[in-house]
């Protein structure tokens, strides 16, 4: 981050002299953020780390995958699908990369099994037995049992 902020003000004319990497790095070390100029051309001309490589193809590996089952797997899927396809990754990798790139699953809605159905569309009929099931002989009483298990 502050060698983003160098590299967008280093070449900025202020008093007609050019500003420079070194007394920027002087100002933030007198504001409280300490940065050596050794610092700022270390960073600026590293190589990419094997890990930042690895997940920057990754990435585009995830991204296809996820397009291709219409955005709907999360990291545990991504992960398989992966894995099928012979590229070996952690499941923590993929979950870390699909946050930062903003991916994610559709969660399964959990729904709401209940006998009363609450705004149903008709009455419910009305208790004819009156809440006695004894018969006293065949063929007078008939219940049935609609709540599913």
């Amino acid at each position: 981050m502050v060698v983003e902020y160098i590299d967008a003000h280093r070449d900025r004319v202020v008093e007609g002299r050019l500003l420079g990497v070194e007394p920027i790095c002087e100002v933030l070390t007198e504001s409280g953020v300490r940065i050596a100029p050794s610092t700022y051309y270390a960073a600026r001309y590293r190589q990419p780390s094997a890990r930042a490589v690895r997940d920057a193809e990754l990435v585009q590996d995830i991204k296809t995958a996820h397009k291709a089952n219409l955005g709907v797997y999360g990291a545990r899927k991504i992960h398989a699908v992966l894995n099928r396809e012979g590229i070996s990754v952690a499941r923590c990798t993929v979950g870390r990369l699909m946050r930062a790139e903003g991916l994610r699953g559709i969660p399964r809605e959990k729904t709401r099994r209940t006998t009363f159905g609450d705004g149903a569309e008709t009455e419910r009929p009305e208790d004819l037995v009156k809440r006695k099931f004894i018969a006293t002989g065949p063929n007078q009483l008939w219940v049935a049992d609609l709540t599913s298990a």
